[in-house]
């Protein structure tokens, strides 16, 4: 296996990826590589919500029993739920059984089905908030950032919940929106490269 291909070191990873077991893949393949894919947009933005109060280790364990319980984060079939799906929902031991959570999610899908009909597409929305490269010795020394805090009260504005700066900030970190990647860290350069070829939905 050649270096690039190679999953960083222990030591050449971020710290937060050392601290837990199951964040090193999540790490290595996923935090901060640009995505487009408008269910991958809303799936990561709902878990961020759910993740308020709790740790993103409790929510990745249980993100594929999230992915079966809201029908893959396809928001057009999550904007149909109704009552009886919240009920369901909250007896679903899961997932983080939360009614203000779910019914945000469900709400949510509402607000992103009138948000694609307007942009087009989710992506061609968020990715009017791409922050500016970073210096890699500033990286992750902040948890809001002046576009995380315009990008929730547009948010907030057109109804969704459980989207504040900070949940936003997170959300654009994971989605490549910003490579918040250490300098150290063998991964930065990957994201940088991907960001690079990236082009941002119109």
């Amino acid at each position: 296996m050649s270096e690039i291909d190679a999953s960083p070191t222990l030591s050449r990873r971020c710290n937060w990826a050392n601290s837990a077991p199951e964040f090193a893949d999540y790490h290595d393949r996923e935090w901060g590589f640009p995505v487009a894919d408008d269910h991958r947009l809303f799936e990561k933005i709902c878990l961020e919500g759910f993740q308020s109060g709790l740790s993103w280790r409790t929510i990745l364990n249980k993100r594929e029993n999230f992915r079966r319980a809201f029908c893959g984060f396809d928001f057009t079939q999550i904007a149909r739920f109704d009552e009886s799906d919240v009920a369901r929902l909250l007896d679903d031991s899961g997932i983080v059984r939360h009614r203000r959570k779910i019914e945000a999610v469900i709400n949510n899908a509402r607000c992103a089905v009138e948000l694609v009909a307007e942009r087009g597409s989710l992506a061609a929305f968020f990715w009017r908030f791409e922050e500016q490269p970073m210096d890699g010795q500033q990286a992750q020394i902040r948890s809001t950032s002046p576009l995380s805090i315009k990008l929730a009260a547009e948010l907030k504005k057109r109804g969704w919940a459980f989207v504040g700066p900070t949940t936003a900030y997170a959300f654009m970190q994971a989605m490549g929106l910003v490579n918040d990647h250490a300098e150290y860290c063998s991964t930065a350069d990957k994201v940088a490269e991907a960001r690079a070829r990236f082009i941002p939905p119109k």
